[in-house]
């Protein structure tokens, strides 16, 4: 009998991605204001310099496991004590002003000044930038009560902790929040469902994961043994990463939750 529902929080619950393209529309407007520059490519040669910088760090298999993106790394603080994150807190205000500094480069701009502007406006622009999908609190008033809730999220702790913060009415609904951080390793590692499993004292035959994430909230769940529902809003295919059960919109939720 299903008793517990896991949820992932980012481009699941919050809209994340939304959030971080408005935070590189604003920022790269500014660019765009001064030098006439397209804001588009501006945003995507400093996504493509974030992204090479970011794998060149001691630090990007430790972000791998835990599940911290380039972008995340744009706005995001670490401040937790560990060996890790605290290598990440120094390397971050260099590592977003090169990012920043580097994509003005590469549509022609030389302006060391500005890209240190830029690195500074963007994590204020994220934080300004919440959104969650429309239907999330109407899903989970509906689910409050009739199951127990668990927050499985990949991410810094310091991190995660301050999307929630800016969305304060997410985490009331929720029974437990496990953070990948906190915990070592992140999504798809069995042994993060395994925990929480034991925080709920649940079998995997009482729980489901509903994630957007193959690679992280379905293969992870799958590996466990635990049932997951896909949320495919963009309609991507699926690879060998299969899904017990796929939905377009977290309002057919509701639909899966009925079989079972």
């Amino acid at each position: 009998m299903l008793k517990a529902i896991m949820f992932d929080l980012d481009d699941t619950l919050l809209w994340d991605k939304r959030s971080v393209e408005e935070a590189f529309r604003a920022t790269c407007l500014t660019a765009a204001k001064k030098y006439g520059v397209d804001p588009d490519l501006l945003e995507e040669k400093v996504r493509e310099q974030a992204s090479e910088l970011y794998a060149g760090y001691e630090t990007y298999s430790f972000t791998k496991i835990i599940g911290i993106n380039p972008f995340e790394g744009l706005w995001g603080e670490f401040t937790e004590d560990d060996k890790n994150f605290r290598k990440m807190n120094k390397l971050m205000p260099t590592y977003r002003k090169q990012a920043w500094t580097k994509g003005l480069e590469a549509v022609g701009i030389h302006d060391p000044q500005l890209g240190a502007e830029l690195a500074e406006q963007f994590p204020r622009e994220r934080k300004n930038s919440p959104f969650t999908y429309e239907e999330t609190f109407r899903v989970l008033d509906r689910l409050k009560g009739r199951y127990r809730l668990l927050l499985l999220t990949n991410g810094s702790p310091d991190l995660q902790q301050s999307k929630l913060d800016l969305t304060p009415e997410i985490a009331p609904y929720f029974d437990h929040i496990v953070i990948s951080g906190q915990f070592g390793s992140g999504k798809p590692d069995p042994a993060i469902f395994e925990h929480a499993l034991g925080l709920l004292s649940l079998t995997k035959d009482e729980a489901i994961m509903v994630g957007d994430n193959l690679r992280t909230d379905i293969l992870g769940a799958s590996r466990a043994g635990i049932k997951s529902v896909w949320i495919n809003r963009l309609g991507k295919k699926t690879d060998e990463v299969v899904p017990d059960y796929e939905i377009s919109h977290l309002d057919e939720l509701g639909d899966v939750l009925a079989k079972l």
